[in-house]
C-alpha cells in the first residue's frame, strides 16, 4: 500500500494534466485488468472480468486530477502571477513550495513581507492577484527561459506518515480513490466490474460527464476524499465526518441528492459485515456523482469517501484505518451492488 499510494499522491496531476497519474495507474493494473483503454480526452476505463456476469453494469469511479495553479503573467522582475485550478483557499497559499511546469521547476508562492505591509494590510489574507510565484530568477527574460503563460503547478510532493495511523500529503483528493480502484482491480472479483479513472473533476466534473455517456452504467460508485471537520474548537454540528471513524456515506452534497434506498442498502451492508461507517452530516462540496446522475443516461449513484482534514491544501491528512474499512465496503459492493 505504502509505495503505490505515495507514488500516486506525489505525482504531478493538476486538471488537464493527468498523464503522469494515468501512467502510474496503467502500470499498476495492467497485470490484473482484463482490458483497459484511454478515451480521447484522457479518461482511463478498465474492465475486470469476474467469476460470473452481472445483471446490469456496475462502475467504480475516481478522479486523477488535483488542485493546482496556472501561470498567467510574468512581470519585468521575473515574478509570475497566477490563477488557481480548482478550489484552493488563498489562506493556504502564501509561503508554500510548489513545482511548476513540465520540468517541475521548484518555486515558492509569495507576497508582500509583513515588514513592508501597511497597517491596513496586516492580518488581511491577500487576494490571489496580490500573490506571485518566485522561481529565483532575476528578470522576465530569465524566467521566460523556463516558464510560459499557461504552465501548470501543484504543491510540492510531501508524503509523510505521522502520529497515530495518519498520512500527510498533497493530492489525497482524489489519489485515495485511484488507489482504492487499483486495489479492487487486483482482487478476484465475483462479478464483472468496470472502473473509470477520470480527468478534471476539480474543474467541473468534466471527465465523468464523458464516461457517463460512453459507459451507460446502471450503478456508479464514486470513491472520493471528503472534507472532515474534526479539528480543535469545531462544534459537533460542524464536524462533517471524523478521521478514524470509517467510510463516509453522504445523503446529499452540493451536486447530488442520493437515493434513500441506496443509502439504506449501504448501511445494511456495513452493519451486517461490521464495517465501520459514518454519515456525513453537512451538505457541502460535490463530486463526480453529479455528472453520472445528471447525464442523458441517468444512473443510481453513491459516493463512498475517506474523511480528510485540510483538503485542497499542501498538507491534507487522512487516517489509514479508514482505508481498510472503505476497502471492505467496496468489495461487498462488488458482490451485492448498490441497488
Amino acid at each position: 500500500m505504502a509505495d503505490l499510494f505515495e507514488r500516486l499522491c506525489s505525482a504531478f496531476g493538476p486538471s488537464s494534466c493527468e498523464d503522469e497519474v494515468r501512467n502510474i495507474i496503467i502500470d499498476e493494473i495492467k497485470p490484473y485488468a482484463t482490458s483497459y483503454r484511454t478515451d480521447k480526452v484522457g479518461n482511463l476505463i478498465a474492465f475486470k472480468k469476474g467469476k460470473k456476469p452481472r445483471d446490469g453494469k456496475l462502475l467504480f469511479s475516481a478522479h486523477m486530477d488535483e488542485v493546482g495553479f496556472m501561470a498567467r503573467h510574468i512581470d519585468e522582475d521575473g515574478f509570475i502571477y497566477f490563477g488557481t485550478v480548482g478550489g484552493i483557499d488563498r489562506r493556504v497559499m502564501s509561503g508554500r513550495r510548489i513545482v511548476l511546469g513540465e520540468n517541475r521547476i521548484p518555486a515558492v508562492i509569495a507576497g508582500k513581507a509583513i515588514h513592508l505591509q501597511k497597517p491596513e494590510e496586516k492580518g488581511v489574507v491577500p487576494t490571489v492577484d496580490k500573490l506571485f510565484i518566485d522561481i529565483g530568477s532575476v528578470s522576465r527574460e530569465d524566467t521566460l527561459k523556463y516558464v510560459k503563460a499557461g504552465d501548470l503547478a501543484v504543491f510540492e510532493p510531501n508524503f509523510e506518515r505521522f502520529g497515530d495511523n495518519k498520512i500527510k500529503s498533497k493530492a489525497i483528493d482524489d489519489r485515495f480513490g485511484c488507489f482504492m480502484l487499483c486495489e479492487l482491480i487486483k482482487e478476484d472479483l465475483e462479478y464483472d466490474t468496470y472502473f473509470a479513472f477520470v480527468i478534471q473533476e476539480e474543474e467541473g466534473c468534466r471527465g465523468a460527464a464523458g464516461v457517463a455517456y460512453s459507459e451507460k452504467a446502471d450503478q456508479v460508485v464514486v470513491v472520493e476524499a471528503t472534507t472532515a471537520g474534526d479539528i480543535h474548537g469545531a462544534p459537533e454540528s460542524g464536524k462533517a465526518c471524523i478521521l478514524g471513524e470509517g467510510a463516509v456515506i453522504s445523503f446529499m452534497d452540493g451536486g447530488t441528492v442520493y437515493s434513500p434506498d441506496v443509502l439504506q442498502k449501504l448501511i445494511g451492508i456495513c452493519e451486517e459485515n461490521k464495517i465501520k461507517y459514518q454519515i456525513k452530516n453537512l451538505v457541502a462540496g460535490g463530486n463526480d456523482a453529479q455528472a453520472y446522475q445528471r447525464s442523458y443516461f441517468p444512473t443510481k449513484v453513491v459516493a463512498i469517501s475517506a474523511p480528510v482534514r485540510y483538503i485542497h491544501s499542501a498538507s491534507s491528512v487522512a487516517d489509514e484505518r479508514d482505508f481498510d474499512e472503505i476497502k471492505k465496503l467496496l468489495i461487498k459492493i462488488t458482490e451485492q451492488g448498490i441497488a
